[in-house]
């Protein structure tokens, strides 16, 4: 299990850095609208990465977000 675990974490960092890549594009023609977007989802998507390693998932981006900044944001 641990190996597939693993596996989609790598997934899900793989298809972060495809949206970080269409973002830049994105930026070189100037839609800002779409960059935004490309870049919210890179980020999106790396948190997802993350959690998995954690065993953790969720369908909300609430629910991923929230267990990002419980487990790996340092509060001040």
């Amino acid at each position: 299990m641990e190996g597939s675990i693993n596996d989609l974490a790598f997934y899900r960092l793989e298809k972060a850095k495809e949206d970080l890549e269409r973002s830049k594009r994105e930026l070189e023609i100037s839609d800002y609208k779409l960059t935004l977007n490309r870049s919210y989802y890179a980020i999106f998507h790396a948190i997802r990465a993350v959690n998995t390693l954690d065993s953790f998932d969720s369908s909300k981006h609430s629910g991923v977000i929230a267990h990002f900044n419980q487990f790996h944001v340092k509060s001040a």
